[in-house]
């Protein structure tokens, strides 16, 4: 459906992230990828869903002045938020490790905004799902380690890997927000707004 609507309009996906590019693949977008380093750092003021919004439109303020009329440029940002601390992704396997300890056995958010911008206009949408880890031990946190990497994911998981599958017992919201991308409230942003 929402091909047709931006037959004229270039979509650019400033993420490497490969779940990111398989959600616009499966929305049925045609789009490209562009992409530019930013060091994501944050005020230290900022709390949840502020953090998400600035890394977002950082991520899109280094497109600025590139844009042509017919771009729109969609950047996106994810954290994981634990008893008021972010956790983004982790600086190695220990940081990983800790990470992992500190959500086994605790409900924690998981926060993404989205920026949406053209050459003339800047918007941004998030979205908040709670997700609950049972007990992990120490040996299922290391073999998961091991075995997947995480350590390009926010809180150092992946809900659609073994440690979803074994280790979460409850989810209140989007779960493709947890993957990555609010696919259902970026396709009704896309859907419902001119540009």
């Amino acid at each position: 459906m929402l091909r047709k609507k931006f037959e004229n309009t270039k979509i650019i996906l400033a993420s490497g992230s490969p779940r990111r590019q398989e959600f616009f693949k499966n929305l049925d977008l045609d789009f490209e990828v562009r992409l530019k380093e930013i060091e994501e750092i944050f005020p230290k003021t900022l709390q949840s869903l502020e953090i998400t919004d600035y890394l977002a439109k950082l991520k899109a303020s280094a497109f600025d002045g590139d844009l042509l009329q017919n771009e729109l440029l969609v950047t996106s940002d994810t954290l994981v938020w634990l008893q008021n601390e972010a956790l983004g992704k982790p600086k190695d396997y220990d940081d990983a490790f800790a990470m992992l300890q500190k959500l086994s056995n605790q409900t924690h958010e998981v926060i993404t905004s989205v920026c949406f911008k053209t050459k003339n206009k800047t918007e941004i949408i998030n979205d908040i799902t709670q997700v609950t880890f049972g007990k992990l031990s120490d040996e299922a946190i290391k073999y998961y380690l091991d075995n997947y990497k995480p350590f390009d994911k926010a809180g150092s998981y992946g809900i659609q890997e073994w440690i979803g599958l074994i280790g979460i017992t409850n989810i209140h919201g989007s779960y493709t927000n947890v993957v990555g991308l609010p696919t259902e409230k970026v396709y009704l942003y896309l859907l419902n707004h001119t540009f």
